[in-house]
């Protein structure tokens, strides 16, 4: 399409849960829901819109190995777009990304600068790995070069014990959150265990990666908080995997991430039943393929999810939550379009009919 080309989107736009219209319009780029005057040069598409995609935890420049050339994180990114994933909110990555925000053809993203983990408690070549005491300053600098997120590593394998185990001590999380805070940011921390989430969830912290180890004891004051989870069931459901590589090593871990993936299901439904905030996160990037936002909304539905509010963890609510614009006058016109409702079946949105991005067709 050229830039004064006119895109008509019509059949059934879902701008909200409750808001269905019968059209849109993309003129200059930009969503409108008046008819533009003159229109020439119109191309149609019809079917079922959403807001494009949201996956709040994806890693573009990332792989199992640590940062990316930047022509591997453009093949990430357009897997990513193609699938229907026009936001992505970075949970950490080692590789400078910010040359895709000059590409309208490439999903907006909103980083969290790098990983911050404790001394040889993560992944090689992911994160900052430092001590307590430079846990502020760490954080200081992620949250000044990132887009108002930061990422902690809230626990890991501690080989002292073989088991999971958390990585920083209560008065040092307070104090670097409160910082994170003091400087316009957000805090989110990776958390497999337990023992790591009452002290980050009375520290202040925002939002919990994974979340496995929330109990009745947590969920409560996750609730009471206001905290938000993303639970990334397409990523827990290699733990058996891992745990089965681990087990003549670590056999106490083992063990324990087994029964953090049995749960599973179970765990995301109490806590979405207790009012807890639930948002779509694939973990993309690491060992996991991209572009696989549509199937982890099927998962949340198989947790028990209702098929709207699991819809809304990865459109309207997701975008509200990161504070960007959905299906809104004047919004740039990002939007995926499907052959049926995904509010009757959420597993189209594994195939999407066409996806626009900045107003342009582009899958």
């Amino acid at each position: 399409m050229s830039d004064r080309a006119v895109l008509h989107v019509k059949g059934r736009v879902l701008v909200g849960p409750d808001d269905v219209r019968d059209e849109l319009w993309v003129v200059g780029g930009r969503i409108s829901y008046e008819r533009p005057a003159g229109a020439r040069d119109v191309r149609t598409v019809e079917g079922w819109a959403l807001p494009g995609l949201v996956d709040a935890h994806c890693h573009v420049g990332l792989d199992t190995h640590g940062p990316v050339p930047e022509g591997v994180s453009e093949k990430q990114a357009l897997t990513d777009r193609d699938a229907g994933t026009l936001l992505i909110r970075d949970a950490g990555s080692p590789s400078d990304t910010r040359w895709i925000d000059d590409r309208d053809d490439l999903p907006k993203i909103v980083r969290a600068g790098r990983h911050i983990a404790r001394t040889r408690r993560y992944i090689r070549n992911y994160a900052w790995e430092i001590e307590p005491e430079d846990l502020v300053a760490y954080v200081a600098q992620e949250a000044r070069r990132g887009d108002g997120w930061v990422k902690l590593v809230g626990d890991w394998l501690d080989r002292g014990t073989g088991d999971l185990g958390a990585c920083w001590p209560r008065g040092a999380v307070e104090a670097a959150i409160a910082e994170a805070h003091r400087l316009g940011a957000r805090v989110t921390a990776h958390c497999f265990a337990e023992d790591s989430l009452r002290d980050l969830v009375e520290a202040g912290i925002d939002c919990i990666e994974h979340a496995t180890g929330l109990t009745e004891d947590t969920i409560p004051l996750f609730a009471e908080r206001g905290v938000a989870i993303v639970p990334t069931l397409v990523n827990i459901a290699i733990f058996p995997q891992l745990a089965a590589g681990g087990e003549a090593k670590f056999p106490r871990w083992s063990a324990h991430m087994r029964r953090l993936h049995e749960r599973r299901y179970d765990t995301v439904r109490a806590a979405y039943d207790a009012g807890i905030p639930v948002y779509v996160g694939t973990d993309a990037g690491g060992s996991l393929a991209h572009g696989l936002a549509g199937a982890e909304v099927a998962e949340l539905v198989t947790a028990g999810i209702p098929p709207v509010e699991a819809l809304s963890a990865t459109t309207w609510g997701a975008r509200q939550w990161l504070g960007r614009p959905g299906l809104d006058e004047g919004a740039p016109a990002d939007l995926v379009v499907y052959e049926a409702d995904p509010r009757a079946d959420v597993r189209v949105l594994v195939a999407p009919r066409r996806v626009v991005l900045n107003g342009r067709v582009v899958g």
